[in-house]
């Protein structure tokens, strides 16, 4: 798309003056004169799993729910004197390229246009001057620090956070739908470390939004190894955080260049993850300085409400969904602060430890421009285990790009239960979070389980967050939703066992059934008729299980040792 871009801005040129210059801006609409009709009939905007989101959540639809009113577009797409090359339902806005007279031009031109602004903060009204020096930081956006090792594991990188706290619980992402949008997903449809999602059919989809066709399986390899940190399994070799999780795939990302029109392309896929309804987005990139300067961000301008794709940011999560952002690689370079939209307030932005928990010198600052904690918290990002997508095998890579994904997979696995939740509404706990909705709950127990959440640092945030601390926060606000409350008196003995175990207090009746399954959730033994007093499980393997034991509507896991 980029050559096909360049080539029809060459051809376009010709038609201006040598003296004017191509300019990008986004133009904003004043209303969507069909707007009471789409409301009326919401899955013309949105699938039913979006709205049964918003629902259980209680978030109402809106106006900036409804489309681009398409006469308006049609009219922009068709001048001869612009190029449209994307949009905005939620911002009401049109991104176009043309000269500075073109497009001044077209407030006369068409009275439904509200406002205009321009990518060249100089050329608007309000605009700040941009410094033409400037150091172009997306080059190191992408870790590239790939090393080809045949071995190595995610274990550290997950107990690091003790994700194996929820997984032990079964919490491995089922029923949770990520978007990951990113640069480009080759091999992920052919890679061995990929098989275990193709099978079970949890890639649900994708878009190529940065050529406009369907091939999300192209492009930069980037997502690919993002895609990994959550979803990849090699047997005995690597687990991602939320195995059980289902996808789209989103490309936006161009990756030989650094253009404002990424920023467009990101907030459509945002929309298209909201209407498809998505449960958390990740992005493993940031957006500073552009291969044009006088498009690039000042400290200044994140402040979590200047960047255009920053605004898309916060209105994504006022629709109900969990947005996890990488803060960025620039924590050594002359920029050293986060990007945007990891500048939003209401987006979790993730940096990077080692193995040991120390600060990566590369892990990119906070606060925010309006002194607001940046990053939030930290995960694995210096030599993170990763799925090398040329090779198929486990290798490790660093960046901030990695600790987002492993830390959106494990937030995913903590909403799991969201559904229970919504049940238990009215049974909120008496306490400060009461008033606050369930993914701001979610990220309220997450930050005060972090080793610093009482003393946070510009590069440090809140710090390393312990899961299965968040867990009994999360789960105490909604008492009488999940496990920890009934079947409360059932116990396991002997456990660990070496070949049999019983269930103490447990009717033997058809009223209860028992699943016995791995710590990725997967089922190896289910009984549904009448329990026996002892149940024998010799042919298993050694190891962590989980005994699910169901009455009703009610369940219990327990984690039970085989040795």
């Amino acid at each position: 798309m980029k050559k096909l871009f360049l080539l029809y801005t060459i051809l376009f040129s010709l038609q201006i003056s040598s003296q004017e210059t191509i300019e990008d801006a986004w133009i904003f609409l004043k209303d969507k004169p069909n707007k009471e009709a789409f409301l009326a009939n919401p899955l013309t905007m949105l699938s039913q799993r979006a709205l049964d989101r918003r629902n259980n959540q209680g978030v109402a639809l809106d106006s900036l729910d409804v489309p681009i009113h398409k006469p308006y577009y049609d009219q922009l797409k068709n001048d001869a004197n612009v190029i449209v090359l994307g949009k905005s339902k939620w911002l009401n806005a049109i991104h176009v390229q043309a000269t500075v007279s073109q497009i001044n031009g077209l407030l006369s031109t068409y009275p439904f246009i509200e406002s205009l602004e321009y990518a060249n903060k100089s050329l608007n009204s309000k605009g700040r001057s941009v410094s033409k020096k400037v150091v172009h930081n997306h080059q190191n956006k992408f870790s590239s620090s790939i090393s080809d090792f045949n071995y190595g594991s995610a274990e550290n990188q997950i107990k690091m956070l003790r994700g194996d706290a929820l997984h032990q619980q079964g919490l491995t992402g089922q029923g949770q739908v990520i978007a990951v949008i990113d640069a480009g997903f080759p091999n992920v449809n052919t890679l061995p470390a990929f098989k275990r999602i193709r099978d079970n059919n949890q890639i649900l989809g994708g878009y190529n939004f940065a050529d406009r066709n369907a091939n999300f399986y192209t492009r930069h390899h980037h997502g690919t190894h993002v895609l990994s940190t959550i979803a990849g399994y090699l047997e005995n070799e690597f687990v991602g955080t939320a195995p059980d999780a289902k996808f789209y795939l989103f490309v936006t990302e161009i990756a030989e260049s650094e253009t404002v029109l990424e920023e467009t392309l990101w907030v459509e896929a945002a929309e298209r993850a909201d209407s498809l309804g998505v449960d958390i987005i990740n992005t493993s990139l940031g957006y500073t300085t552009y291969d044009n300067p006088n498009h690039s961000y000042t400290y200044a301008d994140m402040d979590g409400k200047t960047a255009f794709i920053t605004r898309g940011a916060e209105i994504a999560a006022s629709r109900a969904m969990l947005l996890v952002n990488s803060v960025g690689n620039s924590g050594s370079s002359s920029w050293k602060y986060m990007g945007a939209p990891a500048d939003a307030p209401s987006v979790i932005a993730v940096g990077a430890v080692d193995a040991s928990g120390n600060i990566a010198s590369f892990s990119s600052f906070g606060p925010t421009a309006d002194n607001r904690i940046k990053p939030e918290i930290l995960a694995q990002g210096d030599n993170s285990s990763i799925i090398n997508f040329s090779t198929g095998q486990v290798s490790t890579s660093s960046g901030t790009s990695f600790s987002s994904p492993i830390m959106a997979g494990l937030l995913a696995c903590l909403n799991q239960n969201l559904p229970l939740f919504v049940k238990s509404h009215t049974k909120l706990a008496a306490n400060n979070y009461n008033e606050l909705s369930f993914i701001d709950n979610l990220k309220q127990s997450v930050f005060k389980s972090a080793d610093r959440f009482s003393a946070p640092l510009n590069q440090y945030g809140y710090g390393i967050p312990n899961f299965e601390i968040a867990r009994g926060i999360y789960y105490s606000l909604y008492p009488g939703s999940v496990d920890d409350n009934f079947l409360s008196n059932l116990k396991v003995y002997p456990n660990p066992t070496k070949s049999i175990f019983s269930i103490s207090n447990l009717s033997l009746s058809n009223d209860h059934s028992i699943q016995i399954l791995n710590v990725l959730g997967e089922k190896i033994i289910e009984i549904t008729r009448k329990i026996p007093k002892d149940i024998n499980i010799s042919n298993l393997d050694n190891g962590i299980y989980l005994l699910k034991i169901r009455k009703g509507n009610e369940q219990k896991i327990i984690k039970l040792i085989k040795e």
